[in-house]
């Protein structure tokens, strides 16, 4: 169901609502000892713990081999396979076959009811696009998954004519038939024959281009910054320095954030991580803090050294997997960006000219509230895409060497590019090598497509990455240097041809604590070699939101498990239900996935969707009222008891 946008869409200005914008808090600057309650999730071993062995359930699946074979010679490698049929400026892995793909109101090719597709569905299986309806400007908008499995889509820019220019109707009666889509809040629940739905009256209160948005605890979206009306960079008159959640409880109003008001112009798409003690991490220009959410409160860290890594810089960002051994413990790694100060931003000079920086630094906001220097990059990199693979690495792809994002009209670009010289070749940083070995790039091969300006990634199910986009232009210019990019590629990492295990017991949804479950491992499944159970990993994956070099919620927590052997050669895994907190592993479909090292040779089961501990979210709009509150670090999380499952496809 796709509901028409109208005029009646509210257009009041920041400014006038700024009697309801709640001021925030400030605090002493975050220090761990002090603001972090301690925690321990790991069970002693002991040989109580380990049961008979359990029969599979009936609401358990057993994966198989992808469906999509490749030759060797295409390992760690890629392949176009398809086309997005519209430019891939935002995307996300919907099910096991869909990926949804979002673009800007713009001249495309694929057409619908009359006029160009801004979004499609592209199906796996017969690598084709579907167009799908979007009445309102999507153009550099947020996204995020709802913890009732939906996907939302939020903001957006004015509506538009040829070139990107403003249109003079805003309510769809314009060349492209698009609305204003600042207000907009675009719901999609993916599966067979899947819609954009968006309603006016479920629409944001406040004009929102270029927002972070975040899922935490309770299922709903956290919404941050963002700007009025649209520009390369933000200002004080056109800034949105607030946040608020989706969908919207009685009572609420936009909050100020501070942090906001102090980073401009380099604040829009700001970097945002919940951490395992419900609260956000936040990377903004060249300034941090914590956000704790829950009272409103900012607590300042130090300076971010070296880059700026938010748009338009746009470095590659990740949380690295939250493991058994680390204790659940979220580290945020940024690689690459721009060095820039505030001023250089607008001060004429050609951006497309600056050196991208190769340092990566992180932080692990639990332990530390330092700046930690990673292994650099092998060159400078903007506009990069991290993604967390299966066996704990981090695939690297797209970006470039020069320049920032953006695009524009300057003396300087290059047909309208803000950067140049396109990085063709990924790099795999593996976190558990010692430092100066973490980042490889051995073997790997390049793309010969260049990924821009507005290019994104994101995991499969078959552990292969998807990629697409790229389009530094106003509108479709397919003759351009960097052409809108329609092309789709699938990078296969080293194990993607290997045979990968088919435990049978998988559960199709989980709970936070419970019940362990148990996972039936062959000898085939451990390649003959009773020895592998020792390196066996189960892990629960969110692919995110991928646009403007992060993806939104993509994170990976390792289940713990114990195990018994057969005289077969084959094993039980006890596996154990997610930590008891929602701040490590949101509610809402994740993916579950098993791996094990024979020989260095990484392997991984085909990915099986999860309905992830399902909730009902508190909120005033159609949604019932959430049950039986628990504490967690501190925080009062309403959960509900009802663990609901999802049907998975096989």
């Amino acid at each position: 169901m796709v509901a028409s946008s109208s005029s009646t869409r509210p257009l009041p200005s920041l400014f006038a609502l700024s009697a309801l914008i709640l001021q925030p808090v400030l605090a002493e600057n975050w220090n761990p000892r002090i603001h972090v309650n301690r925690r321990d999730y790991i069970a002693p071993r002991t040989t109580e713990r380990i049961p008979r062995p359990l029969k599979a359930r009936a609401d358990t699946v057993k994966p198989g081999q992808p469906t999509h074979t490749v030759s060797d010679n295409l390992i760690l490698g890629f392949e176009v396979i398809g086309d997005s049929g519209v430019s891939g400026q935002q995307l996300f892995l919907g099910d096991d076959t869909k990926v949804y793909i979002i673009d800007k109101v713009e001249n495309n090719p694929l057409t619908i009811n009359d006029h160009p597709a801004w979004a499609s569905e592209y199906d796996l299986t017969t690598n084709t696009a579907r167009p799908l309806e979007v009445v309102t400007n999507t153009f550099c908008a947020g996204g995020a998954l709802l913890g009732t499995g939906e996907w939302l889509n939020i903001g957006g820019n004015q509506a538009v004519d040829a070139l990107g220019v403003t249109s003079p109707s805003q309510n769809g009666s314009n060349l492209y038939q698009n609305s204003d889509g600042a207000f907009a809040a675009r719901t999609l629940t993916p599966g067979e024959g899947a819609e954009w739905y968006d309603d006016p009256a479920q629409d944001l209160t406040t004009r929102r281009w270029y927002p972070s948005l975040e899922t935490i605890e309770t299922g709903r979206i956290f919404i941050l910054g963002g700007n009025q009306y649209g520009g390369f960079v933000n200002n004080a008159a056109n800034s949105n320095p607030t946040f608020e959640f989706w969908p919207k409880a009685d009572g609420e109003v936009p909050v100020e954030s501070t942090i906001l008001k102090n980073t401009l112009p380099a604040n829009l798409y700001p970097i945002t991580h919940l951490i395992p003690t419900g609260q956000v991490l936040l990377n903004i220009n060249l300034n941090a803090a914590i956000l704790d959410y829950h009272t409103n409160t900012e607590y300042p860290l130090p300076a971010v050294p070296h880059a700026v890594r938010t748009y338009p810089a746009s470095a590659a960002n990740v949380m690295l997997p939250m493991t058994v051994a680390n204790n659940w413990t979220a580290t945020v790694m940024y690689c690459g960006g721009s060095d820039l100060q505030s001023d250089q931003w607008t001060s004429g000079m050609a951006l497309i000219n600056v050196a991208a920086s190769d340092s990566c630094i992180s932080i692990t906001p639990e332990t530390s509230n330092q700046w930690v220097d990673e292994d650099p990059l092998p060159e400078g990199r903007v506009m990069g895409n991290a993604i967390l693979l299966p066996d704990g690495t981090v695939f690297v792809g797209n970006g470039a060497n020069t320049g920032v994002a953006g695009y524009g009209n300057d003396t300087w670009v290059l047909q309208e590019s803000y950067a140049n010289n396109p990085i063709y070749a990924p790099l795999i940083y593996d976190p558990s090598k010692p430092s100066g070995q973490r980042w490889n790039r051995d073997g790997l091969k390049s793309s010969e497509v260049a990924r821009m300006y507005h290019s994104t990634a994101t995991l499969l199910p078959d552990g292969s990455v998807f990629i697409t986009g790229s389009n530094p232009h106003p509108d479709y210019s397919p003759n351009a240097v960097f052409p809108t990019e329609y092309r789709v590629e699938r990078f296969y990492p080293w194990y993607y041809n290997k045979r990968r295990p088919e435990p049978s017991g998988i559960p199709t949804s989980l709970t936070y604590g419970g019940q362990y479950f148990d996972l039936e491992l062959s000898s085939d499944d451990l390649f003959g070699n009773i020895g592998n159970i020792n390196v066996v990993k189960v892990v629960i994956i969110k692919t995110g939101f991928s646009t403007h070099a992060i993806n939104f919620g993509q994170r990976m927590a390792e289940l713990d498990h114990t195990f018994t052997t057969n005289a077969a050669g084959g094993a039980t895994l006890h596996v154990s239900q997610a930590p008891p907190n929602a701040a490590i592993m949101q509610p809402g479909p994740a993916w579950d996935a098993l791996s094990l090292v024979d020989n260095e040779q990484p392997r991984w089961i085909r990915g099986q969707q999860c309905g992830f501990a399902k909730f009902e979210i508190d909120s005033s709009v159609n949604r019932r009222e959430s049950v039986n509150k628990k504490k967690i670090f501190g925080a009062t999380l309403a959960l509900r008891m009802e663990w609901r499952q999802r049907e998975v496809m096989a």
